[in-house]
């Protein structure tokens, strides 16, 4: 699987960031999320997922990917 990146909120590297892969999916690189409650309400998680957070804003980058 090879990704391209959409765009991402931090100007020196790092998380947030959005991607597109070369399989029509959507690839997230945000903070884990680890608080016990929040994971509490998450429902039919399977083995091997995970869970991170973004701002919504940068979801902008899924239908408008700009040039990096």
């Amino acid at each position: 699987m090879r990704l391209r990146l959409l765009g991402k909120n931090s100007k020196t590297g790092g998380c947030p960031a959005l991607y597109e892969t070369d399989r029509g999916t959507i690839v997230v690189q945000g903070d884990q999320v680890t608080d016990p409650e929040a994971l509490a309400d998450i429902v039919d998680a399977l083995p091997g997922e995970t869970f991170v957070e973004i701002p919504r804003d940068i979801l902008r980058f899924a239908d408008n990917p700009q040039e990096h």
